[in-house]
């Protein structure tokens, strides 16, 4: 479990609330609006109005004992960034802001932030990979060039072990994972059976996974 100040709980900051109380963590959120402070009551540990601009403000929040400082504000750049530089002067342990430009994420980065989120940039290379390949079911980028994908088992690997198809060496990606009747087992045996009903969890190259499921 960690201590989590969460700045700015507009529609994204709103879900990283909720995924983060589901996750377990203390969060410690705070916004301009009441309104806003309201609806997310539920999922928070505490939660103040307040300006984050406001250097006397943030520091009363005592900056350092927060593991993790999310600047999840949308609707004023110039907010996220003095946001995000006073976090930082005042000794925040890893500062993660939310950019929705390229500009935008380059002057977090050299104000502060120690991490930089861009969910539009980010959903749309899923989305670009998800659904241009027929067999990906969902996606998960570990770099510019490596991946996670869960995938169908394909027809012709179906009824036959790992061992038996030396995934590895033919196709360079590894199976870290079988998601079946709703359960994952790992790690994934030699002897492992692939049936018609399970989905892979496979981790390698882009290209390579891209190139093994392509239809």
């Amino acid at each position: 479990m960690k201590t989590i100040l969460l700045i700015g709980l507009g529609r994204f900051g709103r879900h990283v609330a909720i995924h983060l109380n589901r996750l377990g963590h203390q969060i410690m959120a705070v916004d301009t609006q009441e309104e806003r402070i309201e609806a997310v009551l539920p999922y928070v540990t505490n939660a103040q109005i307040g300006d984050s601009t406001n250097a006397s403000f943030l520091e009363s929040l005592g900056i350092r004992n927060f593991d993790v400082c999310i600047v999840a504000i949308a609707d004023s750049f110039q907010s996220s960034l003095e946001t995000t530089s006073l976090l930082k002067e005042m000794g925040g342990k890893l500062v993660v802001a939310r950019a929705a430009t390229d500009v935008q994420e380059k002057f977090l980065l050299r104000n502060g932030a120690d991490e930089v989120v861009y969910p539009e940039k980010q959903l749309a290379k899923w989305t670009a990979i998800r659904y241009t390949a027929d067999h990906i079911l969902d996606y998960i980028e570990l770099d510019e060039d490596h991946g996670m994908f869960e995938i169908p088992v394909p027809d012709e690997w179906q009824g036959r072990s790992i061992a038996q198809l030396d995934i590895r060496k033919k196709y360079n990606i590894n199976i870290i994972g079988i998601r079946s009747g709703g359960k994952l087992e790992m790690p994934v045996l030699p002897d492992t059976v692939l049936n018609a009903d399970a989905a892979l969890l496979v981790l390698g190259k882009n290209k390579d996974l891209q190139k093994c499921f392509r239809t």
